[in-house]
């Protein structure tokens, strides 16, 4: 296997990068989840609060229309399926990274069809009618641990190892029986039934014919096990991630984090989840199922930028067509170049581009290359801000096509791919403008090949807009 810091889980026609740790957002369509139960019943509520997770820095969307609690009110898949579908079908359309939530086969290969990347099964891929589901397609697939599914094995292999006279080692003395010697029950046959039991399951989706890189592992805290066993399962996650698979922690708000925090109310115990979530990344977790996106990603990325270095590759695109045009793509250059953790590598010459998408005079353009350990909405928001700095000018009416002493325009990010109302990944008509393709050239040997091999659609000169009329010069930026 390779080493986490470079591996993918393939969800689809999406190959998502693992070099860094990715968000899912938790979206309840349901009147009766633990912590937001009825918030996104809804369905252009919960669409509303999809997109607001995407821009919140959640990299994955799971939608859920039953709920898992205990004592929850199993629902039917037609019932599952008129609450979810509406909403995965407008996150598809979206672009979003999109998780399915179910045990129901027939929802699943529903939500398939519409372009769901990912199948999170709560009865961990059982029922061989959810396997054959995921057999078909080629999403992603969460495999869940649940006690219910799994049996007491845990329990059992306990009573087991107490009850074998030849594995009990002598007593210096008799404890009273109302003492505990240990805080926690033994590991080892907790992990040994969690491990197996997620082992057995992925290896039966493998026989069927589903890709080890597509499986995703998840050992189900707070489903039918104790809060001891629970704080033994995060502990031992590291045991976990050397089973190969992509691993998940989905702790959020549950139970067991009340019971070791102390607050008792679900909804205030996303401080306490994110103290479980970065201990878990350090084990070796790279998918987090949490509630509270925008907490979470603040912790997490501030986290990952002192703890690890993560430089990566990016393309900014800047463009003027007021004033001084060269002085403003010199001087954005130059506030990029301050940016924490950014630094700009090259810039293109300036070039003289035909207007394009409604501007209404030629444009000044140029593309910098960059390094940044950031992440991408956090970078997007300091290009903003030089944007503000460079005194740009945004009315109304006149959004994308309006004058501007400088647009920056962040169009790729090394293993970076994002869907949301505040900035996609790649930039979605990077492959037809001609005004970043033609400056790229500066930069690289072949642009077309580079970004082709990225998943980038790149159109013929022909078929570009804002083609190059002329070159302007090189940028004094250093």
């Amino acid at each position: 296997m390779l080493r986490s810091d470079y591996s993918t889980w393939l969800c689809g026609r999406r190959e998502l990068s693992l070099s860094r740790p990715r968000i899912m957002g938790i979206l309840n369509v349901t009147p009766d989840s633990f912590s937001d139960g009825g918030e996104n019943l809804d369905a252009q509520a919960a669409i509303a609060r999809g997109l607001q997770m995407l821009d919140e820095g959640a990299d994955i969307i799971d939608v859920g229309g039953e709920s898992t609690r205990p004592g929850h009110t199993p629902v039917t898949p037609e019932e599952e399926a008129e609450r979810i579908v509406p909403v995965v079908r407008a996150l598809v359309d979206a672009g979003a990274l999109v998780s399915v939530d179910t045990r129901h086969a027939q929802v699943a290969r529903m939500c398939l069809r519409l372009g769901a990347h990912i199948i999170n099964d709560v009865s961990g891929f059982t029922d061989p009618e959810m396997v054959a589901a995921v057999a078909e397609s080629d999403c992603g697939c969460i495999i869940m641990c649940d006690n219910e599914f799994r049996g007491n094995e845990s329990r059992k292999s306990v009573v087991l190892e107490s009850s074998n006279p030849r594995r009990r080692a002598p007593e210096p003395r008799q404890l009273p029986a109302t003492r505990n010697r240990f805080t926690l029950p033994e590991e080892a046959p907790i992990m040994r039934s969690i491990m197996g039991f997620l082992g057995d399951q992925a290896r039966t989706l493998q026989r069927a014919g589903v890709a080890h890189d597509r499986i995703c592992v998840d050992p189900g805290p707070g489903f039918n096990k104790t809060n001891d066993e629970d704080v033994v399962i995060q502990r031992a996650m590291r045991k976990l991630d050397s089973m190969g698979y992509v691993l998940m922690q989905a702790v959020s708000r549950k139970r067991f984090v009340g019971a070791i925090s102390g607050v008792t109310e679900a909804t205030e115990r996303d401080a306490a989840t994110i103290g479980l979530t970065i201990a878990a990344i350090e084990a070796g977790a790279r998918v987090l199922r949490v509630h509270d996106v925008a907490r979470v990603a603040e912790a997490v990325n501030t986290y990952w930028a002192v703890a690890k270095k993560d430089p990566r590759q990016g393309f900014i695109s800047l463009g003027s067509n007021v004033g001084d045009r060269l002085g403003y793509l010199s001087r954005a250059c130059k506030l990029i170049n301050e940016i924490p953790l950014t630094c700009v590598v090259a810039v293109s010459h300036a070039y003289e581009t035909e207007p394009a998408y409604g501007i209404a005079t030629p444009v000044a353009d140029a593309v910098a290359e960059i390094r940044t350990e950031l992440h991408p909405l956090v970078l997007m928001d300091k290009l903003l801000d030089v944007e503000d700095q460079l005194d740009r000018v945004r009315k109304e009416g006149e959004e994308g096509h309006g004058p501007r002493t400088i647009d920056c325009d962040l169009v790729w990010i090394e293993d970076e791919q994002h869907a949301g109302p505040k900035l996609t990944l790649p930039h979605p008509r990077l492959g037809e403008r001609d005004f970043v393709l033609v400056p790229m050239e500066d930069l690289m040997h072949d642009p077309v090949r580079f970004l082709s091999h990225s998943g980038v659609v790149v159109q013929p000169p022909e078929r570009r807009v804002g083609h190059v009329t002329a070159e302007l010069g090189v940028l004094d930026w250093e």
